[in-house]
């Protein structure tokens, strides 16, 4: 069966080194929080007052690595046909905090996946079959299939291009997309992990949201493997986020979009909070790994199709494959929760949305090719962003924010993702590797 690594989704989605010049400090220009982003935390929407609203450059959880307060007892047991239970797997009403007794389990039968939901469900957590949702089971052995480390790939031509091929604009290009990732991906980490993978009621929609996770941090390992590769200065490289305003302005997008539900406490029941928590997985899923990072790799790529960065970029590949998947599941869990819990979306807040995000894109892409690199340009860049949110606006069922951008600008970006083969990661001589060639869409 032919290997397929589809961006548009088709089968996944049914239609149900250096110092750079003219940094400027945090203090001295830093793009600010976009008040569209932020009205949401201004309100008090999520549990957040004025005073909560973060720092630019830390997320402000407690020790604990959650912000806000423990979360409350779940429902008491009723007289249904099963024992309500909490997303963590104890049984709602049953386990007194006073004590150090075990939860006393009263209805010993198996669950009723007809029972189970994406949010809200009250089945046991802990029982990971029968499935409702068998697709997130296959997407966590699809991701297994794509199995690989950065040490796998041979990265001592990257050192020679580096230092004896890049331009000055191309070694601005090259250190600043690390720059804005190493960020990025991190966040996407602790977004999944604490705001996103908890809230779930369905193990096996947790199941490939660990996987998940653990791809975020492999990702964070590769963008440090290749800056200590290179030689670069990680102080430097890891700190523009905050002192480059066009780096800065999307994390702080982010961080105002994502902030409120980094909470264990809030109770999606409350339809506030719960369009709250959906706008913010749009966002996530749709925005920020499905447009941003996916365009955000394809300047690696524009040297890699030039014979240079080729390490780099190889990494880069597996990475964006992780990155489809996880777009595609966050697109297809969020349309799950709109379809159960019959939550309607603000057309005007979804416009501003988009509008923000390309504004967010069109700096960045302004500061990192301030001086286009051959075969690679801003207007470029921009072009292809617009094209990929018109991609994902229609897999979220969503009006396209730009219909004037109908053709790709980069139409060799989705080979990079669709690429059958596998490398010989020590001759670098295509070969068949078990374990990516095995993997099967369809």
């Amino acid at each position: 069966m032919l290997q397929q690594w589809d961006d548009p989704l088709a089968g996944l989605i049914p239609n149900s080194g250096t110092a750079e010049a003219g940094m400027t400090p945090p203090d001295a220009g830093v793009v600010a929080p976009s008040p569209v982003a932020c009205d949401a935390a201004r309100s008090g929407v999520g549990g957040n007052t004025p005073e909560k609203v973060f720092h630019p450059s830390v997320f402000p959880l407690s020790a604990s690595g959650h912000s806000g307060t423990a979360a409350e007892p779940g429902p008491q047991p009723g007289n249904g046909d099963q024992m309500p239970y909490t997303t963590t797997g104890v049984l709602a009403g049953a386990y007194a905090p006073e004590t150090s007794a075990a939860p006393k389990i009263t209805d010993t039968r198996p669950v009723n996946p007809d029972d189970k939901r994406v949010i809200n469900g009250m089945t046991d957590i802990n029982q990971l079959a029968p499935f409702k949702y068998p697709w997130a089971w296959n997407y966590f052995l699809n991701a297994n299939k794509n199995h690989w480390t950065p040490l796998d790939i041979n990265m001592a031509q990257d050192v020679h291009d580096y230092y004896h091929k890049l331009t000055q604009a191309e070694r601005h290009v090259y250190e600043n997309v690390l720059s804005y990732l190493t960020t990025s991906d991190i966040l996407a980490m602790r977004n999944i992990g604490l705001a996103v993978m908890e809230k779930m009621s369905a193990p096996e929609l947790q199941i490939y949201q660990a996987r998940q996770v653990y791809e975020e941090s492999l990702h964070t390992w590769t963008y440090q493997h290749c800056i200590e590769t290179i030689g670069l200065d990680q102080s430097e490289v890891y700190n523009r986020y905050r002192v480059v305003p066009e780096i800065n302005g999307k994390i702080q997008i982010a961080n105002c979009r994502l902030h409120s539900i980094l909470r264990s406490d809030i109770d999606l029941n409350d339809r506030d909070e719960l369009e709250n928590f959906v706008m913010a997985y749009i966002f996530f899923s749709g925005i920020f790994e499905g447009c941003w990072f996916y365009n955000g790799f394809s300047p690696i790529f524009a040297l890699q199709r030039r014979g240079l960065m080729k390490g780099t970029a190889e990494q880069l590949q597996y990475i964006m494959r992780d990155e489809v998947m996880h777009a595609s599941f966050g697109i297809r869990v969020v349309k799950q929760i709109i379809r159960e819990e019959g939550v309607k979306l603000d057309p005007q807040a979804i416009r501003a949305m988009w509008d923000e995000a390309e504004a967010a894109e069109s700096a960045y892409a302004g500061y990192i090719l301030r001086t286009p690199i051959l075969g690679y340009s801003k207007e470029v860049h921009n072009n292809q962003f617009r094209f990929i949110a018109n991609r994902r606006a229609r897999q979220l069922n969503l009006e396209e924010p730009f219909p004037a951008s109908r053709e790709a600008a980069l139409p060799w970006l989705d080979e990079q993702v669709n690429l059958r083969k596998e490398k010989n990661f020590f001759e670098t001589r295509v070969t068949e590797y078990q374990t990516g060639g095995g993997l099967n869409w369809d």
